[in-house]
This record gives C-alpha cells, sequence and structure tokens, in this order.
C-alpha cells in the first residue's frame, strides 16, 4: 500500500489521512500531557501554557509543511 501524499488534509482539519499524521497527533497529546504532570506542579500554570503554546505552534507548523496544500473550495474562483 501507497503511503498518502499529505499527511493532513487542508488546514489541519480533520483526523490526519496517514500513520505519519497519527504519528505527529498521537506525539503531541503526550508531550502534551507529560508537560502537565512535570510543569504544573514544579513551574505553575503560567509556564505549561507557554509550553502548550510552543507545542501548538509547533503542530500547525508542521500542518501546513505536511499538509495539503490550501484552495478555494466552494463558490467561484
Amino acid at each position: 500500500m501507497q503511503d498518502a501524499v499529505y499527511w493532513f488534509p487542508a488546514w489541519g482539519w480533520g483526523l490526519p489521512v496517514s500513520w505519519q499524521g497519527w504519528v505527529v497527533y498521537i506525539g503531541f497529546f503526550v508531550f502534551l500531557a507529560a508537560g502537565a504532570v512535570v510543569l504544573i506542579p514544579r513551574h505553575g500554570e503560567l509556564a505549561f501554557a507557554g509550553y502548550a503554546f510552543v507545542l501548538a505552534v509547533l503542530l500547525v507548523g508542521i500542518c501546513l509543511v505536511k499538509g495539503e496544500r490550501m484552495a478555494w473550495r466552494w463558490g467561484k474562483k
């Protein structure tokens, strides 16, 4: 079976379309949960919020790079 060209649908909406995308999503949630367990008790909620923001930016960046290209999908072009 051939791997999908894109890991994510356009704009990152919806579930991943390849195993690589699933690895990225699972990794995101594992790092998010680990950060909550480690950072909140030691450094507080603000440190965790910053950590979660960085993880979210990385996730969006990966979705943009490895996802389907964005295009107008309805109405006249």
